[in-house]
């Protein structure tokens, strides 16, 4: 009896635990440091529950989950089914949109906000504190700030 998974999934999911990883390791780090210099008071937690890093690192946790597969890793809009839609997914780097319109786009979809209707509404899928985590992910990637 052999396990016949497709190359592809074990391939995505290694790749989205290889980020998941990274960003976990990242954010140790910065918690350390931060631990070093007295700025984190909290007993035994890697990062405080309501901190702008923890929000960071589960939003980072939703995007490899809903969002990577058609925006891209590196949010460039690039995903491997990008290439399957028209218009292609929005460059999440470099949107000038404000945290407002990306929380209402994730709640409510694109063709509810005049973009996209491929973008699907994911308000029925995901918790306000994935949503807003979400957007707070979005906001720390984005390179016009």
């Amino acid at each position: 009896m052999t396990c016949r998974i497709p190359l592809r999934r074990l391939w995505a999911f290694g790749t989205a635990w290889g980020l998941a990883t990274l960003v976990m390791v990242a954010l140790v780090g910065t918690s350390a440091m931060a631990a070093e210099k007295g700025a984190d008071k909290a007993q035994g937690a890697i990062l405080p529950r309501d901190s702008a890093d923890a929000g960071v690192f589960r939003g980072g946790l939703v995007y490899a989950n809903y969002c990577v597969t058609c925006h891209g890793f590196n949010a460039d809009g690039n995903g491997r089914a990008a290439r399957l839609y028209n218009p292609r997914p929005a460059n999440l780097r470099m949107s000038d949109k404000n945290d407002a319109y990306f929380g209402l786009i994730i709640r409510m979809g694109g063709e509810a906000m005049g973009r996209s209707q491929f973008m699907p509404p994911w308000g029925a899928e995901l918790t306000d504190e994935q949503t807003n985590d979400l957007v707070t992910y979005l906001r720390s990637i984005n390179a016009r700030k």
